[in-house]
């Protein structure tokens, strides 16, 4: 029966039969990979925000032939504001290349959730092990890995 309390050792298995950690440098080498891989998760889940707002400009633009500003000075707002003209779309069937790039946008953007979603679990399996070490290497790669990502969300 598995520890079910946080524990100092460096001896765990993570995720796998094969990834069996014995003595403290194969523990090192662990908690830098599961940090690593944090920060991955983190970096992905920036990178899926910023395709879809790329990809809302880019169903806009297909829609109504232009990205709205997203200044709010005087002029800005009288011409990104909807009236009865603006409303309806200039062309209710995109042409093929914009279905397209949308289409693939999703796919995209379907095959990075599945890593996000899995990389999450595996993490979450890591810290599951109650390993103190791991543990630690999951809170200091999520840590980094928020700092070095959500500022870029400012340049989108």
């Amino acid at each position: 029966m598995m520890s079910m309390t946080f524990e100092l050792s460096d001896s765990v298995t993570l995720l796998f039969d094969f990834w069996d950690v014995q003595g403290p440098g194969g523990m090192v080498l662990s908690v830098v990979v599961v940090f690593l891989l944090t920060v991955f998760y983190e970096l992905l889940k920036v990178w899926r925000v910023c395709l879809g707002v790329k990809s809302k400009m880019a169903q806009r633009q297909a829609l109504y032939g232009h990205t709205p500003s997203s200044r709010c000075d005087d002029n800005s707002i009288l011409e990104s504001s909807p009236s009865a003209s603006s409303l309806t779309p200039l062309d209710s069937h995109p042409s093929d290349p914009n279905r397209y790039s949308l289409l693939m946008m999703h796919i995209i953007q379907t095959v990075l959730h599945l890593m996000q979603v899995s990389l999450g679990y595996m993490v979450m399996l890591c810290v599951m092990s109650y390993n103190f070490w791991i543990f630690l290497g999951v809170i200091l790669g999520s840590t980094l890995g928020y700092f070095i990502s959500f500022p870029l969300l400012d340049q989108i």
